[in-house]
């Protein structure tokens, strides 16, 4: 599933590309060229920072993957995670330069949107939960999945907005299959497997 689509660069970024670009044309047509280049050069800036590049994901049964592009910083299991739990935990620093929309680490079902955490439970009855933080300029992350809709692995599933750190937790009875240090690719690089059952 590749859920919502998007035309290279993810959709929030749109406006702003079309009105740096405008501004460029606008400058080469009817003032000096040379006047072109800063808006031009923002609009290369933007292209990067919304890009949202197709990605081809894997399809594995009880996979985890990573939302996103970046750096694991750390690999661990804690005594209560997000649903009270046992829970193993990656937490991986967001590229800036990295794909600007999150990907869903399962597939499964929305059952909660709250503030702390996106809510995922699979086929199996298997809780996942991804959150962020660290925001840049205050923008948090924005979601556009809703409670109870169907994600599919690697499937789009929020807008990142210069947020620094991802985290997903699942069940410790599952297995980690990264280290620190290790770069991952959102939607294409397993981070770990769920359980087989809850």
């Amino acid at each position: 599933m590749q859920g919502r689509r998007n035309p290279f660069v993810a959709r929030e970024g749109l406006p702003l590309l079309v009105a740096t670009l405008a501004s460029a044309v606008l400058l080469i047509r009817y003032s000096d060229p040379w006047l072109a280049l800063a808006p031009t050069a923002v609009f290369i800036m933007l292209y990067f920072v919304f890009r949202d590049p197709k990605r081809v994901m894997p399809s594995v049964a009880l996979g985890v993957v990573s939302p996103v592009d970046g750096e694991v910083l750390e690999v661990g299991s804690i005594e209560a995670g997000d649903t009270g739990l046992p829970a193993l935990r990656v937490v991986i620093a967001v590229d800036s330069l990295g794909t600007y929309t999150a990907r869903s680490p399962v597939e499964g079902i929305i059952k909660d949107m709250g503030s702390k955490a996106m809510w995922l439970q699979t086929d199996e009855g298997v809780d996942v939960t991804l959150k962020f933080r660290g925001h840049r300029l205050g923008l948090a992350p924005r979601a556009f999945g809703r409670f109870g809709e169907r994600l599919g692995q690697g499937q789009r599933c929020a807008y990142l907005r210069l947020t620094r750190i991802a985290e997903v937790q699942w069940p410790d009875n599952g297995k980690v299959s990264v280290e620190i240090g290790q770069t991952v690719r959102a939607g294409i690089d397993l981070i770990g497997t769920v359980p087989s059952t809850r």
